[in-house]
C-alpha cells in the first residue's frame, strides 16, 4: 500500500473503544499501533482493530474529515462502520 492520506477507525472489539486517526502510510500505522509501538491511547486500552479506513485525495482533506468525525456522536460512528463492516471484522489483512 503506498504513501496515500487515509482516515481509519481502531475498536478494542465491537461496540468497545474506538479510536480515529489519519496517515499517510495506513498499512505502518496501523502495525505500529498492533505492536504497541505508538504510545498512548490506544495502547493504555489496548485498541487494536482496524474496522473502518477510507482513502483521500489529499492530507488535508483526510485531517478535515478526521476533524469532523472526531466531533460525532458515537452513534454515527457506529452506524458508519456498520454499514461498512457489520461484523466489525479486523481489516488488517485486508491493507496488507
Amino acid at each position: 500500500m503506498s504513501k496515500q492520506p487515509y482516515v481509519y477507525i481502531l475498536a478494542s472489539k465491537k461496540n468497545g473503544t474506538l479510536y480515529i486517526g489519519v496517515t499517510s502510510n495506513l498499512a505502518q500505522r496501523i502495525w505500529q499501533h498492533k505492536n504497541n509501538q505508538t504510545p498512548g491511547f490506544t495502547q493504555k486500552y489496548n485498541i487494536h482493530n482496524l474496522v473502518y479506513y477510507e482513502q483521500h485525495e489529499t492530507m488535508e482533506s483526510a485531517i478535515t474529515r478526521e476533524k469532523q468525525m472526531k466531533k460525532w456522536k458515537r452513534e454515527w460512528k457506529i452506524k458508519l462502520i456498520e454499514e461498512n463492516n457489520p461484523s466489525w471484522e479486523d481489516l488488517w489483512q485486508q491493507i496488507l
